[in-house]
């Protein structure tokens, strides 16, 4: 067995379930789950039609790189959301199984260890490929990086950095050794999004260091004012059209509701798309044909994201007006979570508070301490709880209703 499994740290998820284990939930109440970013709402019928009516292609194989009308579909896409003159459909548009196995399939591809051991002028044991990623993190980040066996390097997210990461502090000898960066905006959990400032200093740090900046923006769809930048739109405002070390991953999961869809995408630089490509044809991660026409439909729709984005909104009014004066609440900037910091009178101790709300509420949160490692003697996750608003509107008024009365309101 490969020897850095034993590196991996149990998923989030799993240790709710440790935490829980001898824990009962609340007599009388029916079960909320708002832990699991899960998306709850209606997928579109017309994709599920699309779904259904090409069921007979699952007889063929499908190409790793997937359809041209699917590629040339999300390359106008692009174009559009993200204000791109051209985004070549052949060379810089990679259809994906989802997102999760794409992020962790592309650190696979992309780290190099001849290059860390025979260009890198530090020590010896200093020489192993570091992949950037913020604090807290979707954990494939960092399993992804620890099975490739590179060094992942945390960067707290924080109040005193708006919850995006000061990269400014990263020390210089971290940059030199770094192959990958990763960055989460609108970022999971805390929902905050990069700026074009923000951008534009880590493409300049990627030109002096040669590392990629590889972008998960799967929620930049669920936002409530301004659309968010994306990393090729930064690309583009500062003249780079050829996404030069920028990568990015988008998912219809959260956007048109089809998680168990399993379909994504990946778009940038072409020179690594081309080598991420052959990665895949070995990897065997092609998707099936009636998964790539009803994509087809879902990416050439905005009526039922707008749909989608307005529920999400109801969700947070509700929730802002009716918990504001009670939870510290703060409104991401997009994205469906509230990271949410843990009331006094549960000592601010996040695992005591998910419990609280699993026993005397039925409602299931998660931990901010799973998300996130220690750095520098902090968890920057701990004190605080994710809640995810997937649950409907209905379910929304009720898991309030009980919040209020579990503080005591």
């Amino acid at each position: 067995m490969n020897h850095n499994l034993k590196h991996l740290h149990p998923y989030p998820f799993a240790k709710m379930a440790t935490l829980l284990a001898d824990s009962k939930p609340a007599n009388g109440y029916s079960e909320i789950k708002l832990g699991i970013g899960e998306p709850k709402h209606e997928p579109p019928a017309f994709v599920l039609d699309v779904l259904r009516e090409n069921l007979d292609k699952i007889s063929r194989y499908p190409t790793t790189n997937g359809m041209f009308e699917l590629r040339q579909t999300i390359a106008h896409w692009l174009e559009k959301r993200f204000f791109l003159n051209h985004v070549d459909a052949n060379t810089q548009v990679l259809p994906v199984m989802g997102t999760r196995e794409a992020i962790f399939s592309f650190v696979q591809a992309v780290v190099d260890h001849e290059v860390a051991d025979t260009e890198s002028n530090a020590p010896a044991s200093n020489t192993s490929p570091t992949v950037v990623m913020p604090n807290p993190f979707y954990q494939i980040y960092e399993g992804a990086a620890i099975l490739a066996q590179a060094t992942p390097y945390f960067v707290p997210c924080t109040s005193d950095n708006d919850y995006k990461g000061d990269y400014r502090a990263v020390p210089k000898d971290v940059w030199m050794r770094t192959q990958l960066l990763f960055v989460c905006s609108p970022n999971n959990p805390t929902g905050a999004v990069m700026t074009m400032d923000d951008w534009e200093y880590l493409i300049r740090l990627s030109d002096q260091y040669g590392f990629i900046i590889a972008s998960d923006e799967c929620y930049s769809e669920l936002y409530f004012g301004t659309a968010p930048i994306g990393l090729l739109q930064a690309c583009a405002a500062l003249g780079r059209r050829d996404f030069k070390n920028c990568i990015v991953f988008h998912s219809l999961s959260k956007r048109s509701n089809l998680p168990g869809l399993r379909s994504g995408f990946v778009a940038g630089d072409a020179k690594i798309l081309q080598a991420y490509l052959q990665y895949r044809t070995y990897q065997g991660c092609a998707m099936p044909i009636p998964h790539q026409l009803a994509s087809i439909a879902a990416w050439q729709d905005e009526k039922h994201v707008a749909h989608n984005r307005a529920l999400y909104q109801e969700k947070f009014a509700l929730w802002m007006s009716e918990l504001g004066e009670l939870l510290e609440l703060r409104m991401p900037d997009a994205g469906f979570y509230f990271w949410v910091k843990v009331p006094e009178q549960f000592d601010g101790d996040d695992e005591i508070f998910v419990k609280a709300l699993y026993e005397q509420a039925n409602i299931h949160a998660l931990a901010g301490r799973y998300l996130s490692r220690e750095v520098d003697g902090h968890n920057p996750g701990q004190g605080y709880v994710r809640i995810a608003l997937v649950a409907s509107v209905d379910e929304s008024r009720e898991a309030i209703s009980r919040i209020r009365k579990l503080l005591g309101a």
